[in-house]
């Protein structure tokens, strides 16, 4: 039976709502984000990978108080959050979801997007029907929603044969089928002697290589513009910017150039280690907004719905005149990054830094003060 949110949130105590998130990329930002705003919070786990939460930052009283996370629950694998008793659990403890890119990638290995989304007997936080636009291979996927709003995003080269610049090459990680390995290549030549390297090292599969997504290489700094649209205000929110660290890119960038020259022929691989928060100049700040404004409204249109609460817009910044954002991938939930808060953004609007965490936390707690929670679920 189809998940009914009006039926869920009349069988809700709303005074005690909990959020819930998968125990992997934010969840602390989800905790500390709840515990910050007087709601309880949730993490579920897996087994193996638990300490973090039920150990390092669990709540404590026993001395002066300290951690985040008030409860656990360990599960064998994270897919099994779509069990029967599991879902009945949540729903007991009156759990508003918090998705994020771990529960995705975790519960797709199993599961297609339409069972996730009518499995889930729980309210998300956010619009559950945009989490499959993220992949490149859904119809109604991130690169139709930047046509629709008229964002630029790199040049899609058909083939390794029609390889005429400089190009970024995203395909299925063998070993971690849910990563990608990114290689860039200047030609079709270069494009099939990296790919054998790789193939080699286990890192892409022949398979993998023939799903891959081949773009223009935007030459530039990454930004990523991290926002927040709230449907209880009406607005969109800038909530902070940062950029990845990425290996083994990072790992040549401190090379001495005599010992980076000799490792001309490794291939660059950008696998995702950490973020680092960064500012953008104040004259590109009207630039991400109307970039944001334009995607919440290309969103809406699909469904709506749309954009509910976080969402992140991965760009570069290309020399101009004038300098312009190229969105190279799109984030709709909670971005991976908590540094944002340490930059300036939320506190020019709030008057204090405002973690994302915190910010969807204000959020359900101002939607179901004014009982207005059906605006910001689903």
């Amino acid at each position: 039976m189809a998940f009914d949110l009006a039926l869920t949130l009349a069988s809700y105590d709303a005074s005690a709502l909990t959020l819930c998130s998968i125990g992997s990329h934010s969840a602390l930002e989800v905790a500390s984000g709840a515990r910050a705003q007087g709601l309880k919070n949730l993490i579920v786990t897996e087994r193996g990978r638990n300490a973090t939460y039920d150990r390092h930052y669990a709540r404590r009283f026993d001395g002066p108080p300290r951690g985040c996370v008030d409860a656990t629950l360990e599960l064998a694998r994270f897919a099994d959050v779509l069990d029967d008793d599991v879902q009945e659990r949540l729903r007991r403890e009156n759990v508003v979801f918090v998705p994020n890119r771990s529960f995705e990638v975790y519960l797709h290995q199993h599961y297609s997007y339409t069972e996730i989304e009518e499995r889930m007997r729980v309210p998300f936080l956010g619009n559950r029907r945009l989490l499959r636009a993220e992949e490149r291979d859904e119809p109604e996927n991130q690169y139709a929603l930047m046509e629709r709003a008229g964002i630029r995003y790199p040049r899609r080269i058909a083939s390794p044969g029609a390889i005429d610049a400089l190009v970024m090459v995203k395909a299925s990680h063998a070993k971690v089928s849910f990563e990608r390995a990114f290689f860039l290549a200047r030609t079709e030549a270069e494009y099939h002697r990296t790919a054998e390297q790789l193939i080699a090292s286990g890192i892409v599969s022949a398979d993998g290589l023939r799903d891959a997504v081949i773009e223009e290489f935007a030459l530039g700094p990454t930004i990523n513009l991290n926002f927040f649209w709230s449907p209880v205000l009406g607005e969109l929110e800038l909530m902070g910017t940062d950029t990845r660290r990425q290996t083994n890119r990072d790992g040549f960038i401190g090379l001495p150039f005599n010992q980076a020259r000799a490792l001309a022929a490794e291939p660059v691989r950008m696998e995702e280690a950490g973020h680092v928060a960064a500012t953008l100049t104040e004259s590109m700040l009207e630039k991400a907004f109307d970039l944001g404004e334009r995607f919440v409204k290309a969103a809406r249109e699909v469904d709506g719905v749309g954009v509910i609460g976080p969402f992140a817009l991965q760009c570069v910044i290309v020399s101009g005149p004038p300098k312009d954002f190229v969105v190279y991938d799109v984030s709709l939930r909670i971005p991976g990054s908590p540094g944002t808060r340490y930059t300036p953004y939320s506190a020019y609007r709030w008057g204090r830094d405002v973690s994302v965490g915190e910010r969807i936390a204000m959020e359900v707690v101002w939607a179901r003060d004014a009982g207005r929670l059906a605006d910001v679920l689903t």
